[in-house]
């Protein structure tokens, strides 16, 4: 039997919360610092499946790391040509934003790598990174376009002028990475802002690059140095409190310590178009990232078209917007997020059937959904094995009539490990079943 969540109607969240550290950032300093010469200092890692996986590959590769406490590293980097073959397949379970980032990482080294995952990663796709990769001289081979990704050592690699078929950090970083490693000036164009960790990270590890304009240079060849990072907590993770909250929030909900990076944070530009009452507390802390204290209070949501060019600022958080879009009055319209079909899960049809289950109108679209908002029925959902399905449907409790069964809540661990005690602090009641 799959683990699963059994979790019961309530009216209200309260208090102060704080969730783990930004899953983008753990991996990006994992893989800069251990190409980095010099000691990297990480506080604020997540200790997550995802991220460990990372850290497990790294360590298979040569990289010393340290994990002084859940949440403390010391990453003793190699320098940039330090990297060791590994001696076997390097498994990324379910994180696909390291198996894609690993490939622009690895492309461009004098020895053979095989990135793997676990079922779930095995059927995502890896051409839109393999593809770019390849103008840039790699030698990548995929299963049918999916993992295994089997990476083959090339004498070099050479500059790409690249425009991105979609907007997609995941492919903007894996050719930065690769970048590091080839003759002449990189160039990327996206046709959206996508979120700029690497960008952000690449310069504190004293790389010299230009932005403008959703254009970003930089000349390969270039030398990481050790830096500190802070990694401020996940606002992927925050989103599912932010949307408890302005659906039951009493007064001084707060999440706390979230990075507001305005590359991620399109979910608190489409909850206030919806009416939310959304505060945002900048905290005065060092660090390349914006951090902020979130408070929010129960709001009177009202249906809405989400503007488009929001629709890659929120990627990660659509799953907990839709349960925010059951709740307001009136109809919900989002298009142009056909990106969601490819994540952990088809995320728009698993969101379309879980919704339907538990009584709400909806309609999905090939790329989006419309949702008609009303209250929840209690029910068992499928997650499909997407953790942020689970941990969506979770909040629901707020506008239920009766329990709802989660199931195949495996992969919470992946992202957001202490999810259930996080949500108990802040009023939910969500129990393992």
């Amino acid at each position: 039997m799959t683990a699963r969540y059994r979790v019961s109607p309530v009216d209200q969240v309260r208090g102060r919360v704080r969730v783990p550290g930004d899953k983008s950032i753990s991996h990006r300093s994992l893989m800069l610092g251990g190409i980095a010469s010099g000691t990297t200092e990480v506080s604020g890692f997540l200790a997550s499946a995802d991220c460990l996986a990372t850290l497990e590959a790294q360590r298979q590769m040569g990289v010393q790391v340290e994990q002084l406490s859940p949440t403390q590293l010391r990453v003793h980097g190699v320098g940039a040509r330090g990297l060791a073959a590994p001696a076997r397949e390097l498994d990324m379970g379910n994180a696909g934003t390291a198996i894609r980032l690993f490939m622009g990482l690895l492309a461009g080294q004098p020895f053979a790598s095989t990135l793997t995952g676990d079922e779930s990663l095995r059927r995502r796709p890896m051409e839109r990174v393999a593809g770019p990769l390849r103008l840039m001289g790699a030698q990548i081979l995929t299963q049918e376009g999916k993992p295994p990704v089997k990476i083959l050592p090339v004498p070099t690699l050479h500059a790409v002028d690249y425009v991105l078929p979609m907007a997609s950090a995941q492919v903007k970083s894996a050719v930065l990475l690769a970048a590091l490693r080839a003759e002449g000036t990189t160039k990327v164009t996206e046709p959206a802002p996508t979120r700029d960790h690497t960008e952000r990270m690449l310069e504190a590890f004293g790389v010299q690059l230009r932005r403008e304009a959703g254009q970003v240079w930089m000349a390969g060849g270039q030398s990481l140095t050790a830096a500190p990072v802070s990694v401020p907590g996940d606002f992927s993770s925050a989103a599912f409190f932010i949307v408890a909250g302005v659906i039951a929030g009493l007064p001084g909900f707060t999440i706390e310590n979230v990075g507001i990076n305005p590359t991620r944070t399109g979910l608190l530009d489409i909850l206030r178009l919806m009416g939310a009452d959304i505060r945002v507390h900048p905290r005065n802390e060092a660090g390349t990232e914006p951090i902020a204290d979130i408070e929010v209070r129960a709001s009177s949501l009202k249906g809405i078209q989400v503007p488009e060019e929001l629709v890659p600022l929120s990627i990660d958080e659509f799953p907990i917007l839709f349960i925010a879009a059951a709740c307001a009055s009136g109809e919900t319209l989002v298009t142009g997020a056909e990106e969601l079909r490819v994540k952990e899960s088809d995320r728009l049809a698993v969101m379309a059937e879980g919704l339907t289950r538990l009584g709400i109108v909806n309609e999905l679209l090939p790329d989006g959904i419309r949702i008609q908002g009303g209250r929840f029925t209690g029910g068992t959902i499928d997650s499909h094995g997407d953790h942020r399905v689970a941990m969506s449907f979770s909040v629901a409790s707020l506008r239920c009539d009766g329990d709802i069964v989660v199931e195949d809540v495996e992969n919470v661990g992946t992202s957001f490990p202490g999810f259930v005690e996080v949500a108990q602090a802040a009023g939910l009641q969500v129990y393992p079943a």
